[in-house]
């Protein structure tokens, strides 16, 4: 052995010994795997519904729908939305003229034929009238119509960079709830948002149907829709979100049906064809009252919902 090699090999040894003793004898334990981390921005999510909810009420035809329809198209276009409005009549439930209406349609690489619809609805109920004791008073619907909205405003900020195949579609539906009385046909936007797609076919494809309702309770938990877990094309979306949830630890997300819920994934999936599941948190005390506000929803929610989905976009085969 030469000097030189013989120096090498004690220089080498002596680093494996230092090396040995730092580490107490053994060999220094791979490092843990980093926790995923939610991308989404919860505080910005809130403070989108409390702009909603500062509006005040946002019935279909109202000035506090107009004044959302545009501070909506004016968010949308300044992230890079593609943004239309789908504008249609309604009868009027109390009679007189005919109720204006505009579905909000927000398109991401609209290049992309195959494309996934992520929907909310974006209209209040006219009066909150599950309230005990002010049936007729102001409803301004913090989790029932703003907090979807304010998931689908959040998104937008990572749409642009969206690792997938498929164009995404935000679909802001009016008149969801344009009803003073149960007798009052639902789904207005939703169902002539189906009739068209069918009518008149677009160029592209809808691959699913994501629809967002009733996400922003502080106390969260979403079980599946009982119709979206049954239908036999919806239930491959139903187990891919919820897996999703799973893998990134939202407990929120309860893998066990329990309410039937009509919503405006009926019309999507019924007359669109478009296999749509319902993600709702039904177990909602606020409901249809006028204590749907801010205070009783979360940005934490809003953040883990919108997560969940986005992670579950960038999964989709």
């Amino acid at each position: 052995m030469s000097r030189t090699t013989q120096k090498c090999v004690l220089a080498l040894l002596a680093v494996g010994l230092i090396h040995v003793a730092g580490s107490g004898g053994h060999a220094a334990p791979p490092e843990a795997a980093a926790a995923p981390k939610n991308p989404l921005d919860g505080d910005r999510a809130f403070r989108y519904l409390e702009e909603l909810c500062a509006i005040g009420p946002r019935p279909s035809g109202s000035a506090g729908m107009q004044r959302q329809q545009e501070l909506l198209v004016e968010h949308f276009k300044k992230l890079g939305g593609k943004v239309s409005l789908q504008e249609s009549r309604a009868r009027n439930p109390l009679g007189g003229p005919a109720v204006p209406m505009a579905n909000i349609i927000v398109q991401w690489h609209p290049e992309r034929k195959e494309r996934i619809l992520l929907a909310a609805h974006y209209d209040t109920r006219p009066f909150p009238d599950r309230d005990r004791f002010r049936p007729q008073g102001r409803f301004i619907g913090a989790s029932d119509g703003a907090s979807g909205t304010a998931v689908l405003m959040e998104l937008a900020h990572l749409m642009p960079e969206l690792d997938s195949k498929y164009g995404i579609d935000f679909v802001l539906f009016d008149g969801e709830e344009l009803v003073y009385d149960d007798k009052d046909p639902y789904f207005l936007g939703s169902t002539w948002f189906a009739r068209q797609y069918t009518s008149r076919p677009p160029q592209h494809k809808y691959r699913w149907g994501v629809v967002l309702d009733m996400i922003g309770d502080a106390d969260l938990q979403i079980y599946q829709e009982v119709n979206s877990v049954t239908w036999r094309n919806t239930r491959p979306l139903v187990k891919g979100i919820w897996d999703t949830a799973k893998r990134l630890g939202v407990d929120e997300f309860v893998a066990r049906p329990r309410h039937f819920v009509r919503d405006d994934h009926l019309p999507l999936r019924n007359i669109a064809k478009i296999p749509t599941c319902d993600i709702i948190d039904f177990d909602y005390p606020a409901w249809h009252t006028e204590g749907d506000t801010p205070q009783r929803c979360s940005g934490a929610s809003l953040a883990k919902v919108g997560w969940v989905v986005y992670e579950w976009l960038q999964s989709v085969q």
